[in-house]
């Protein structure tokens, strides 16, 4: 069986760090979102299986068709690597689950690319960062 081109590049795109903020800038306040875009800027890229990751975040498998899928999976046909996704840690006894800070389109593409294709992600921890004064 012929193995698949990998798929991922190993660094995020600014404008997907710039999407990621715009997310994190919805559930929680700049002090905090901010420091967590640093830190992901930072991480390393590591691979996870797109069934885990979707799973932890408790989010599903979008359709084939949905337009930001397909457009992934166009890119990687055309030899373009996808951006690692950015994802925050969860904390399951908490119940929190994995946050996908920028990245479910091209889980899902990954998955119907190759679904055994592990996907490549940073991710980093939510430490509560002391609220500046004023």
């Amino acid at each position: 069986m012929k193995r698949k081109p990998d798929i991922w590049s190993k660094n995020p795109d600014s404008e997907d760090l710039k999407a990621a903020g715009h997310y994190l800038s919805l559930i929680m306040a700049e002090h905090q979102f901010s420091s967590l875009i640093t830190a992901l800027r930072h991480a390393p890229t590591i691979m996870h299986d797109a069934k885990d990751l979707l799973r932890a975040s408790q989010t599903h498998l979008l359709p084939k068709d949905n337009p930001h899928v397909a457009e992934n999976l166009k890119r990687i046909k055309k030899g373009k690597k996808l951006s690692p996704v950015l994802l925050i840690r969860g904390n399951a006894p908490k119940g929190i689950t994995l946050t996908i800070a920028d990245g479910h389109h091209r889980i899902c593409a990954s998955w119907y690319w190759n679904e055994d294709e592990p996907v490549a992600c940073r991710i980093v921890e939510f430490v509560k960062p002391h609220k500046p004064k004023a």
